[in-house]
């Protein structure tokens, strides 16, 4: 009779244990929901902190080809602004050759005008030899000068060529066919030029040779027999202008000026 105390009280220990054990695991069940809530939420929290370095990283990668496209750009604005710099020099300084040439074009202009007046005056004031060709180039040269498809520069040039061939005219020996009046009456002649020292001619059947006076500007002939053969050989030895016949001759020469 007894024992029964012990067995309500082993019973009684028994529930409490039992009710005990139900409470441990129910704390122990939510601590671990607790621990996968948090896990969970720091999954999705590194999650976004992934995004966001990835979103980062992106972004730096971005700014850093950015900046290497400015740089690019600092650098070749740096080179083109030097180029754009020497262009304007460059431009400059053609600017200043551009007034420089206009400046030059009406100075030289009017020296052009004198040069060809200047050349008009001294053919008609030196012998008359080969006189319708040098008058043909000073009016070529009058109409040059007016013409406006042509520049400066050639127009200069085609002056001074013709003043090169005058001088060139005193500096060689030349005949040709010519006209001479005699007497009265226009004839055909072979002229001999030996440079400008004397300008003299011969009829075709050699029966008359004269010689041009610079200082009465008149013809003069006919000239003696003697004269006349000298004339002729010097128009030989001109128009074979081989060295081989290169023989002194004498020529009729006017006078000197007293």
């Amino acid at each position: 009779m007894r024992r029964k105390p012990y067995r309500v009280l082993l019973a009684g220990a028994i529930g409490a244990i039992w009710c005990s054990g139900a409470a441990i695991a129910q704390s122990v069940q939510s601590i671990v929901d607790a621990e996968l809530a948090r896990l969970r939420t720091a999954q999705q929290q590194q999650d976004q902190i992934d995004d966001i370095v990835e979103e980062t990283r992106d972004d730096f990668d971005e700014y850093q080809r950015v900046l290497k496209e400015i740089y690019t750009l600092e650098v070749y604005n740096d080179v083109q602004q030097r180029l754009v710099d020497d262009q304007n020099r460059d431009l400059a300084q053609l600017r200043d050759s551009i007034d420089q040439v206009s400046i030059i074009e009406r100075q030289i202009l009017p020296l052009m005008t004198r040069m060809i007046d200047g050349l008009g005056e001294f053919i008609e004031l030196d012998s008359p030899f080969l006189l319708e060709d040098r008058r043909e180039r000073v009016e070529f040269l009058n109409t040059l000068v007016d013409r406006s498809d042509v520049s400066v520069a050639e127009k200069f040039r085609n002056v001074m060529e013709a003043w090169q061939t005058e001088n060139d005219y005193g500096t060689f020996n030349d005949t040709y066919l010519g006209i001479v009046d005699i007497d009265g009456t226009e004839r055909q002649v072979e002229f001999l030029k030996i440079g400008r020292v004397a300008l003299l001619f011969v009829t075709p059947d050699r029966q008359i040779a004269g010689r041009y006076n610079p200082a009465t500007r008149q013809w003069e002939y006919p000239l003696d027999a003697d004269l006349r053969d000298e004339i002729v050989q010097g128009l030989e030895r001109v128009e074979s202008g081989s060295p081989a016949d290169a023989q002194l001759f004498t020529i009729p020469i006017a006078p000197p000026e007293e």
